[in-house]
């Protein structure tokens, strides 16, 4: 039988905010395929739509049953999204010098993205029978660090960085989150300091280009500095109030590089100018401190990390595709959540999403 107090605690304010966001960005990614061309191909927007579709279908089912379901099948999750990965590895689609995708008919999926989701349930499982107040200790990270660091070395063959960063980042917020010993926090920080300078001799030349270039963009403005120049001017001469829909002559002329998905922030700071940035920034911010309330909110263990993850994934992705396409991080391939095109990026998401309402509605089983 239906429980009223499910509709009661179901969090529209969530719901509002996402669509809000979702629907901004459809107009930029409609402006994005558009601008300047006689006859625009409009078939990136309309397969940006289906996806929207087919991703608000699954958002829906990840609440409409109880989420501790998903610490029941969190180990099965995990190990499917490593089988996932690994099959992209041998059978993905090649494109752009990097094998990330699984053709499906006339769609193309992204594993690596719904390993965010992933990594964020079985760590969830993991940590919620662990918490305590004293912290976790060395012996207790070891398995988290083990079920991070194989998605981690599997998107990083294919070779996608910037995702492989976001799950570490992901995995991060959560274990902080948790709580760490002190002795073992300092040994962590330690290692991590001494080991990022030997990172440098892993990357291929592209990604040593795009750091170097981060650095000084001026080095090469027509090689590997030509994206943030380029994404700079756009955004700054948007000014207060921008240029107007389809009016941005840095997108209209092509000027802007990879502008329907890793740089779509800038075409519509240059259509909308401060104004318009500023406001999905702060859409952005409450759908964070929703997140967080969420979490707050939460009596179980599980829920309240699960919200946490979900929380963080959005949150280091808005950041670091924020201050990539402004010129404040290096060039990383990061996605603006519900705004840039990407089916993959589009349903990992919303059912992030899903799995934050669905932990708000179930709350009261736990006052």
């Amino acid at each position: 039988m239906f429980d009223r107090r499910l509709l009661q605690c179901f969090d529209w304010g969530l719901l509002v905010l996402t669509l809000a966001i979702g629907t901004s960005g459809l107009v930029a990614l409609y402006s994005a395929v558009s601008a300047g061309a006689v006859e625009p191909d409009l078939t990136l927007f309309r397969k940006q739509l289906i996806w929207y579709a087919c991703s608000f279908i699954i958002m829906i089912f990840c609440f409409l049953f109880d989420y501790k379901q998903f610490e029941r099948f969190a180990n099965a999750i995990y190990i499917a999204s490593l089988g996932a990965l690994t099959a992209v590895l041998f059978f993905g689609k090649y494109v752009g010098g990097s094998r990330r995708w699984l053709q499906l008919g006339p769609f193309s999926l992204q594993p690596s993205e719904m390993t965010k989701v992933a990594i964020i349930i079985v760590l969830a499982r993991y940590y919620a029978k662990l918490i305590n107040t004293e912290g976790l200790t060395l012996r207790d990270l070891m398995v988290p660090v083990f079920l991070t660091a194989l998605p981690f070395a599997l998107i990083v063959r294919q070779p996608d960085l910037g995702t492989a960063m976001v799950i570490a980042l992901i995995a991060g917020a959560i274990t902080f989150f948790v709580k760490i010993e002190r002795r073992a926090f300092v040994w962590l920080v330690t290692t991590f300091a001494m080991l990022v300078p030997s990172v440098w001799f892993f990357l291929r030349g592209y990604q040593k280009q795009r750091i170097l270039t981060f650095f000084n963009p001026d080095r090469d403005p027509l090689g590997a500095g030509y994206h943030i120049i380029q994404s700079k001017i756009a955004i700054g001469s948007g000014m207060l109030t921008g240029k107007g829909f389809l009016k941005g002559t840095q997108n209209a002329l092509s000027f802007l590089p990879e502008q329907h998905t890793d740089f779509i922030f800038s075409v519509l700071c240059e259509e909308w100018g401060f104004v318009g940035g500023m406001t999905v920034i702060v859409l952005f911010l409450l759908i964070i401190a929703l997140g967080l309330s969420i979490a707050g909110r939460c009596r179980d263990p599980f829920g309240t990390i699960l919200s946490v993850g979900v929380t963080a994934m959005i949150a280091w992705q808005v950041f670091i595709n924020i201050g990539m396409v402004m010129g404040l991080l290096p060039v990383v391939g990061v996605t603006l959540p519900f705004v840039s095109y990407g089916g993959s990026s589009i349903l990992t998401m919303m059912i992030g999403i899903g799995l934050l309402m669905n932990v708000s509605m179930r709350r009261f089983k736990f006052e």
